[in-house]
C-alpha cells in the first residue's frame, strides 16, 4: 500500500526557501506556479516525492537540511570532494547523505581539523581572508642547520619569530603568521611551532618553514575559528556532527 503525504503547495514553496506563504499564494494566483506541467490553483495539495513543482518554469526543490561535520583528517587523506587518482578523501570519512564539501584544504601530508558542510554561506565566511577567521597549527620541525642549533638556540628562535611575523615573499605572495609561539624539545634537535594564520595559501606553512631552513616533521591543524580539536573528542579518521554556533 502506497501512502501519499500531501502538503499545501504554498507551504512547500515556503519550506523550500523560495518565499513566504503569502507571497506563494500571490505567485499561484498569478499563474506562475505549475504542478506536473499544469497551472496550479490556491489550496492545491501536493506530494513532494511525486509531483514536479515549477515557479516561473524553474523547478523548485526541497531545501536540504544544513549539516556540519568536524573531521580529524589523517595524514595521507586528500582534502577534496573527489580525486582523479581515486585516493581516499575526507568525503569518505562522513555519511554519504546529505552531500557535503570540505571548507578550505589541508594538504595530504598534514593532519588535524577540517570542516565539511553544505552551508555555502559559512564556507564563504571562513575562507575569505578579509574575514580573518583564525586557523591554528602545531608544527614539529627539525633545524636543518646543525651549527645554528648548537651555537645559539635563543637567537635562532628570535629569527624564526621575526621572519614569520614580518612575512616571507614566496611565489609572489607575502606569507606570514598572525601569532607564533616556539618551544624546544629533545635537547634542541626539534622545535614545536604553534602558529595562527588567517590566510590559506597552498602549503603555506610548509613553504614558510622551508624558506628559512626548517624541515617539517609533523603538521597538525588544532583549531578553526572557535572550534578546537582537543575539545571534540574525535580520533584520527573520525567525524562528529557539530552546530554552526560552535564554529563562529
Amino acid at each position: 500500500m502506497i501512502v501519499m503525504v500531501l502538503i499545501r503547495l504554498n507551504k512547500y514553496l515556503s519550506d523550500s526557501g523560495i518565499c513566504s506563504r503569502r507571497k506563494a499564494d500571490e505567485h499561484i494566483l498569478a499563474g506562475e506556479v505549475k504542478v506536473d506541467g499544469e497551472i496550479a490553483s490556491l489550496g492545491t495539495k501536493i506530494d513532494p516525492s511525486i509531483n514536479r513543482i515549477e515557479l516561473n518554469n524553474e523547478v523548485v526543490r526541497p531545501k536540504t537540511e544544513l549539516v556540519y561535520y568536524a573531521v580529524y583528517k589523517p595524514k595521507g587523506v586528500i582534502s577534496t570532494a573527489s580525486d582523479e587518482k581515486d585516493r581516499k578523501t575526507v568525503i569518505d570519512l562522513v555519511p554519504k547523505s546529505p552531500r557535503v564539501y570540505p571548507i578550505g584544504r589541508l594538504d595530504k601530508d598534514s593532519e588535524g581539523l577540517i570542516l565539511l558542510t553544505n552551508d555555502g554561506e559559512l564556507t564563504n565566511l571562513l575562507t575569505h581572508p578579509k574575514n580573518e577567521h583564525e586557523k591554528e597549527y602545531e608544527v614539529k620541525v627539525r633545524i636543518m642547520n646543525h651549527e645554528a642549533r648548537i651555537k645559539d638556540i635563543e637567537q635562532l628562535i628570535g629569527n624564526i619569530k621575526r621572519n614569520f611575523l614580518t612575512g616571507l615573499m614566496i611565489g609572489g605572495e607575502l606569507m606570514k603568521a598572525d601569532k607564533i609561539k616556539i618551544s624546544v624539545i629533545h635537547d634542541s634537535k626539534f622545535l614545536i611551532l604553534t602558529m595562527v594564520i588567517h590566510t590559506g595559501y597552498n602549503r603555506q606553512i610548509r613553504k614558510m618553514c622551508d624558506k628559512i631552513g626548517l624541515e617539517v616533521i609533523k603538521l597538525t591543524r588544532v583549531r578553526i575559528a572557535n572550534l578546537k580539536l582537543e575539545t571534540l573528542d574525535i580520533q584520527s579518521g573520525g567525524c562528529k556532527i557539530i552546530r554552526r554556533e560552535e564554529i563562529i
